[in-house]
């Protein structure tokens, strides 16, 4: 690239985007731009990790309501009104025009998901379904640790994924220990599915080219 080349792309992505990227590179242009490309190809790969790791604990949680609240547990008036109030609206709005218990999961947020792991769903929820929908948890732990454990993991990869939908840098990020942490969310449930995600990602591939 030329540096009018350069100056041009800077100034589409805007010199306030590309500030933290300079800064990283002792204001190399040319690196800051390398830098850039490789963020957003870490964050697709990490994304890739990120909606397996969506769906597996969905379904998880899902088979939960199922044990406790029934089939038809989006419907179920016990599990409505067992929900925080912003939660319960969620619901409400997801299962608006559903037919299905499948059309509904994926209209609900990952935050949904990830809020059925307080404590307010444990005695109920988890206290009787967690090792059996977890299998792959340490078995010494106790439930509630269990349920604490993977409350606190979705929450940090949560944040993550924010960033990463966002297209906020995460360079600076731990990225080798976010990929582990969700590969080993996936492990609990299921560790052949984790086993099928690390064969069938480029995050260690794209990793390694890090300028």
């Amino acid at each position: 690239m030329t540096q009018d080349d350069i100056n041009t792309v800077r100034f589409a992505l805007s010199h306030a985007r590309m500030s933290t990227y300079d800064v990283a590179v002792a204001h190399d242009h040319m690196l800051a731009l390398r830098l850039y490309s490789w963020n957003a190809q870490i964050s697709a790969a990490l994304f890739t990790s990120l909606q397996v790791c969506e769906v597996v604990i969905r379904n998880a949680v899902s088979d939960a309501l199922e044990a406790v609240y029934g089939q038809n547990w989006p419907w179920n008036k016990t599990f409505e009104v067992s929900l925080p109030f912003g939660r319960m609206q969620e619901l409400i709005s997801a299962r608006s025009g559903a037919q299905t218990v499948g059309q509904v999961i994926p209209e609900l947020s990952f935050y949904f998901w990830q809020q059925m792991f307080t404590n307010r769903h444990f005695g109920r929820i988890w206290s009787r379904h967690i090792e059996r929908i977890f299998p792959g948890m340490d078995a010494t732990m106790a439930k509630q640790a269990k349920r604490i454990y993977i409350h606190d993991e979705l929450e940090h990869i949560r944040g993550l994924r924010n960033r990463i939908a966002h297209h906020e840098p995460i360079f600076r990020s731990n990225l080798e220990a976010d990929f582990d942490r969700i590969v080993n969310l996936v492990r609990l449930k299921c560790p052949t599915s984790a086993h099928w995600l690390v064969q069938n990602n480029l995050f260690t591939i794209i990793y390694a080219q890090k300028p």
